[in-house]
């Protein structure tokens, strides 16, 4: 019996399970461009374009494999808007009575396709961790932290082992990863891709379907193919895995960046293999070739971060999206948007972000984050900023690096501590402060910096729950030695500052 193979759009992988179980000389494979995928969130039109252009790059690429495949594109005129009823039309097409698919990345889509008639969701084995096996971790953990998450994934891949020690006799060489950039000079730049017809004819597309949506969507430069986003891992590999964790902290105005590999969409697409990179990046430390505080970074982030924050998100649920632990309600400002804002910092990072639907971490981190966290802005909101705005940005890995990472909203499940800083972070670790209207030696008056207000603000306001932390008590007591009269001006400048936003 025929059956339909449904691969849904971050799913570029030729080793998908569901192709795997599938028959090639009988089977049909099924991609479909669909307007509620595009529009349930505004996303970026430079991500939409990636998407969707490496969609129809994989589609040829599985033809050429001898796999039917049955492209529906967004302009078809019989489209129905949605994944569910592709599916039925395709079914009808093709006189198919079963469905094969992966599960999706995202709780919105597991729950639609339970609804399915006749439909079989195979585990998605791309990842090292199962998700079911990590739940399991979970619940048995008494503090549950990503670093031992992540010595469970260094022992069960070999990664950086040297028998059953970590190589280096450290697991973690995260303190030697914390350098301000030295400047732009002999700074790498990621490898950039001409876009070929296909691409051009999706860019035609997008531009006429999505004027409306953030962001630029020329020039675009992104790889859609897995021979593209193989030669950019490459050429990060030779250009910029040296100094990666040197300055994977670091910002820098003239420099978007700095020695980032910038292939994280390319690998939650589907178009490169985890464990083939980090592989790669041991083999070059291996050979002499860049120290182990680089290749320990990036694979702390790949087999650390992104397995444990996926773990998170199915342990969770769906409910996790909507946690506020700190009782954050305040609108998103109009400036992530706009980047109309005298704040050096934040113009800076939105306006890469319109531009290159790409910030680095530490830019989305301590500086939008970090802001949004003072600020008491409303965890979700930001959440869906997040999702839309970055074209790595699927929300299995985004939700839990927002929810629980960026704003401390699951109350510490994730991460340790809330991760807020005054300007002086930032000033150590960028060039922003040195061309903004504000101060940031300033921590009083209408010159301070508003991260020095906001920062005073955020602990006087959270001070009961902040004193039971032990990495955060100590700026409790320091909030409670200020005189009376300093309390009251730094609450009254804040007070006057948020009230700004609207």
């Amino acid at each position: 019996m025929k059956r339909i193979v449904l691969v849904l759009g971050d799913q570029l992988t030729p080793t998908l399970s569901s192709l795997r179980a599938a028959d090639r000389s009988n089977d049909v494979v099924l991609m479909a461009e669909v307007a509620t995928e595009t529009t349930y969130i505004r996303h970026h039109k430079k991500k939409i374009a990636l998407v969707l252009a490496a969609m129809r790059h994989f589609a040829a690429e599985l033809r050429e494999a001898g796999w039917h495949v049955d492209y529906v594109t967004l302009r078809d005129p019989v489209n129905s808007g949605s994944l569910c009823g592709e599916v039925r039309r395709a079914c009808a097409r093709h006189g198919a009575a079963h469905v094969l698919a992966t599960e999706p990345g995202e709780w919105r889509l597991m729950r639609d396709m339970a609804q399915w008639p006749s439909t079989t969701v195979l585990p998605d084995d791309r990842f090292v961790a199962d998700r079911h096996g990590f739940a399991t971790w979970a619940e048995k953990c008494t503090g549950m932290r990503m670093e031992h998450f992540y010595r469970l994934m260094r022992r069960k891949t070999g990664l950086l082992m040297e028998g059953n020690q970590p190589a280096g006799s450290r697991w973690n060489f995260d303190h030697d990863n914390r350098n301000p950039a030295p400047g732009p000079l002999g700074l790498p730049q990621p490898l950039r891709f001409e876009p070929d017809a296909i691409t051009r004819e999706v860019l035609e597309m997008v531009a006429a379907c999505f004027p409306d949506h953030f962001g630029d969507l020329t020039p675009f430069w992104f790889a859609v193919t897995r021979a593209g986003a193989e030669a950019a891992f490459v050429h990060f590999l030779r250009h910029g895995l040296h100094d990666f964790g040197r300055y994977q902290d670091a910002m820098l105005s003239g420099h978007r960046f700095l020695c980032h590999s910038v292939v994280s969409a390319y690998l939650n697409l589907g178009l490169l293999d985890p464990l083939a990179m980090c592989r790669a990046v041991e083999i070059e430390w291996r050979a002499g070739r860049v120290p182990i505080n680089s290749a320990e970074g990036f694979i702390r982030q790949v087999i650390g971060w992104r397995e444990f924050v996926r773990g998170v998100y199915w342990w969770r649920g769906p409910d996790y999206a909507h946690s506020n632990e700190l009782d954050a309600h305040r609108p998103l400002p109009a400036f992530y948007w706009s980047a109309d804002t005298p704040m050096h910092c934040v113009r800076a990072c939105v306006t890469q972000t319109r531009e290159e639907a790409y910030a680095h971490h530490i830019q989305r981190l301590m500086v939008t984050g970090n802001f949004a966290l003072l600020a008491g802005i409303n965890p979700h909101a930001l959440h869906e900023w997040y999702l839309a705005v970055y074209a790595d940005a699927f929300e299995w890995v985004e939700l839990p690096n927002t929810i629980g990472m960026s704003q401390f909203a699951d109350g510490g499940l994730l991460a340790s501590k809330p991760y807020v800083a005054s300007g002086a972070y930032i000033h150590r670790m960028s060039d922003y402060c040195v061309a903004c209207t504000y101060d940031v030696r300033a921590k009083e008056g209408p010159k301070a910096c508003p991260f020095n207000l906001l920062y005073w603000h955020f602990i006087a306001r959270h001070a009961d729950q902040l004193r039971h932390n032990p990495r955060m008590v100590q700026m409790v007591r320091t909030w409670e030695r200020f005189t009376p009269e300093k309390q009251a001006r730094l609450t009254r400048d804040a007070g006057h500052f948020l009230a700004s936003l609207g």
